[in-house]
């Protein structure tokens, strides 16, 4: 039998796994790249050309037709043969519940996994807080596929289907550099799950290692350590290199959260305000005219404030969502240390779809504006206050 097609990219990669389980369980002939170099092929002008996001693996077949992602290119490869059904479901339920199952593996598990382990690898920078938070998402994740199989030996009725050669092969990276013999155990179902799927014969044909045999402390602990030392040998923020300020932010924070904001919070931040140590900047979303329902606008608060964590230390302030559906406007005020915007906050790519303009706080107008948003109160805001949220 012809190949179909070419599945480009590394050969000893999860991701180039599944389609090559799907064409050897369904008799389909693929050709491969042994000698494909990650990072180095995928960045060529020519492989740009065709497929800008420099992903891997991807598929060109015979026909011309190509795709770039792993999981659309197996469900591409099953759909080739006349026994598509076996992997992809006899019913609409089957295939609804494959589809579920293939979503979450690769729509949160692996996203989840990714920000474990690429600051390890030193694939991105290790924030030690911004980890952790990670980890527990993973464990999360795989708290609900541990209870997923707690009774199943596969996901979806009794034989392999797609939902299984996606699910373990994402589980790879984890049992291979993350998991340790107490995670394991913690994972039972998990563990019994991934060690049936690798050693299934279709998964076998591709699988050059074991990597249920290498655990997390036995590989990472080192490397934890490393960049952990690295992280604290690094240059200081500026902000930190400036005189100490005469009012710290956390007092600032943790007096507005227990206090009524009117009288109490604002007059404690008007006599202990440090001017010559912070600034004031009014924001405002730029693209108001794209903002529809209130509690979609809300989140999009939230959501933003999610990619300032570096800046919680140096920043505070409330961003109100005002108006009505349709006609509405995120507007606010913030605190800052320093003088200018600092790094911390810019470096968030949110942060330019918001104008920030510095304020005078003491302008009576102004300062008035400040105390109003702040109590989440609507005198002097531009519109009525649905709802918003604060950072601190």
């Amino acid at each position: 039998m012809a190949p179909i097609g070419t599945l480009i990219g590394p050969t000893h990669c999860s991701r180039n796994y599944k389609a090559r389980i799907v064409a050897h369980l369904l008799d389909i002939e693929l050709s491969i790249t042994p000698s494909f170099q990650i990072d180095v092929d995928n960045k060529t002008p020519e492989y740009l050309a065709k497929y800008p996001a420099g992903k891997t693996p991807v598929f060109e077949g015979v026909d011309f037709f190509s795709l770039t992602d792993s999981s659309a290119i197996s469900f591409y490869v099953a759909a080739k043969s006349s026994n598509s059904a076996y992997l992809l479901g006899h019913t609409d339920e089957e295939r609804a519940e494959i589809l579920q199952h293939v979503f979450f593996a690769e729509g949160e598990y692996m996203l989840s996994l990714i920000n474990v382990l690429y600051p390890l690898m030193g694939f991105t920078s290790y924030i030690k807080p911004a980890h952790q938070a990670a980890e527990q998402e993973h464990f999360r994740f795989l708290d609900v596929l541990n209870t997923i199989l707690r009774d199943k030996t596969f996901l979806v009725g009794e034989r392999l289907t797609m939902a299984d050669i996606i699910v373990g092969c994402d589980l790879i990276y984890a049992f291979k550099h993350y998991l340790t013999a107490d995670d394991r155990k913690k994972y039972r179902n998990v563990t019994r799950y991934f060690k049936a799927m690798i050693n299934q014969p279709s998964f076998k044909a591709w699988k050059e290692e074991k990597p249920v045999e290498q655990p997390r402390k036995a590989k990472m602990k080192k490397k934890i350590k490393e960049v952990e030392e690295t992280a604290k040998s690094k240059p200081k923020s500026k902000l930190e290199l400036l005189p100490e300020p005469l009012m710290k932010l956390d007092d600032w924070k943790c007096f507005y959260s227990n206090n009524d904001t009117k009288p109490d919070a604002m007059k404690w931040l008007w006599k202990d305000y440090d001017a010559e140590g912070y600034s004031f900047w009014k924001v405002a979303y730029k693209y108001k005219d794209e903002l529809t329902k209130l509690f979609m606008t809300n989140s999009l608060i939230g959501w933003g404030f999610s990619r300032l964590e570096r800046a919680r230390k140096y920043a505070f302030g409330n961003l109100p969502t005002l108006g009505k559906d349709s006609v509405n406007m995120i507007w606010g005020y913030f605190i800052v240390r320093s003088k200018e915007v600092p790094e911390e906050v810019t470096d968030a790519a949110v942060v330019e779809s918001f104008d920030w303009t510095a304020a005078d706080h003491t302008g009576p107008n102004t300062r008035t504006e400040i105390e109003d948003c702040f109590a989440w109160e609507c005198p002097t805001l531009p519109r009525e206050c649905y709802d918003g949220k604060t950072f601190k």
